[in-house]
């Protein structure tokens, strides 16, 4: 299965206060990665020193760095029409869909699934569900967290460690997938008037 895991790092919490600081895609074939998408971004506002404990990202890091008007559209590009993942899935999408919103700008149009509430219902009984317990419970080679692309990469990982798992089952439809966790199924907002140009 082709899919494109993807990941946000950002100034704070709040999708309509907070701004995105580094964004990143992986596109994985077969299990394993195919390209990658991955740009710092200059929010135009000094990062929170809480947010840039967490994510290792400073205001010198962003100097000279694009806006994110200026790689929504790239990102989407990459993303394309492909399934799309992120752990805690809500949290990139809350902040992505307000940059394209705000930009304007054409979303990617695969559906978002959420890498948290999958290992849930497939790995059930683990003490709590963080990106980093899954990786370690799945022996997954990662040595850096609250990157993106590394998050990004890692999520992608535990993906194809679900599909693996139940591949033999009837949820590898898409539709079937998404219903699996029982939460309604995301999607970025779609500018249909320019969606053809880019994705035909």
């Amino acid at each position: 299965m082709n899919f494109v895991a993807l990941d946000v790092e950002t100034t704070g919490t709040l999708s309509y206060v907070d701004h995105i600081v580094e964004l990143a895609a992986v596109r994985f074939s077969d299990g394993k990665e195919e390209d990658s998408f991955s740009t710092l971004i200059n929010p135009g506002v000094p990062i929170p020193e809480e947010a840039s404990r967490v994510n290792g990202i400073t205001d010198e890091m962003l100097k000279g760095k694009p806006v994110i008007g200026d790689v929504l559209a790239d990102f989407s590009g990459f993303c394309a029409h492909y399934p799309l993942v992120a752990h805690n899935a809500i949290f990139d999408f809350q902040f992505i869909s307000s940059a394209l919103e705000k930009c304007y700008c054409v979303a990617p149009t695969g559906p978002l699934f959420d890498t948290y509430a999958l290992s849930k219902k497939v790995f059930p009984g683990l003490s709590n569900y963080k990106l980093s317990t899954l990786v370690e419970y799945l022996k997954i080679p990662v040595s850096q967290f609250h990157r993106a692309k590394q998050d990004a990469w890692a999520c992608g990982q535990v993906f194809d460690c679900i599909l693996k798992k139940i591949k033999t089952s009837e949820y590898l439809d898409l539709k079937k997938l998404s219903q699996l966790t029982g939460k309604k199924e995301l999607r970025f907002p779609v500018l249909k008037a320019r969606q053809l140009s880019l994705f035909e």
